[in-house]
């Protein structure tokens, strides 16, 4: 028996995947968790094999979370199921330590097979998302400019993109004004962006916000 914890912080999807995961044989769901405090409880206190893990979800989420819980246990496998599109997120989160990245759009025709493939030791990732790995470790590869981010500013550069002010960052990232406003000097250096829109438009173009409208560059 495969044993698995769901960190996901919306009761409905928890329960759609338990329902999911039910028609398995040899899959058993032993843990849920609604934020990144109750994932690490479970890493702690409960015996599993795989931890699907949701990137969005209050106080500590996303690649920082993952870094945590690989520290915490190292053998876990951890199976990313988010709402963002796998050029957004999944290069690092397998970098990070997840062991697989799955769309949640796709996780009623892919997640189980999934799941046992990464609790067999496997990895779970699209052959796009494959190539992009293997692209990141070529010395003289040409990389986009949100590329050369560090994970926290990546999260800022998101979320600056999407509209949201520096303040409010600091708040939902639980980080000082002063911290936010660096990270965002930052980012527009590295990415020679001279202002806010030049943002935004860097960011539409290469899909790293979700517009459905958005044409595929």
């Amino acid at each position: 028996m495969i044993r698995v914890v769901i960190a996901d912080d919306h009761p409905i999807v928890r329960e759609g995947l338990k329902q999911l995961l039910s028609a398995a044989p040899d899959l058993g769901v032993v843990g849920e968790a609604q934020n990144g405090h109750e994932v690490i409880q479970q890493v702690r206190e409960q015996e599993f094999e795989v931890l699907v893990l949701d990137l969005s979800m209050p106080g500590k989420s996303g690649i920082e979370l993952i870094r945590q819980v690989r520290e915490e246990r190292p053998k876990l496998r951890i199976l990313v199921l988010s709402m963002h599109q796998e050029h957004q997120y999944a290069v690092r989160a397998i970098k990070a330590g997840a062991a697989g990245y799955l769309t949640k759009e796709s996780a009623a025709a892919q997640l189980v097979p999934a799941i046992r493939k990464v609790a067999g030791g496997g990895a779970f990732v699209t052959s796009a998302v494959a190539e992009q790995l293997a692209l990141s470790t070529m010395p003289h590869a040409d990389i986009a400019p949100h590329q050369s981010l560090s994970d926290r500013e990546f999260q800022v550069f998101r979320l600056l993109a999407s509209g949201r002010s520096v303040s409010g960052i600091a708040d939902e990232l639980s980080l000082s004004v002063k911290t936010v406003s660096t990270h965002k000097a930052r980012l527009m250096q590295k990415m020679n962006l001279n202002n806010p829109a030049e943002l935004v438009r860097y960011a539409l173009h290469h899909r790293l916000i979700d517009d459905p409208d958005m044409p595929r560059p």
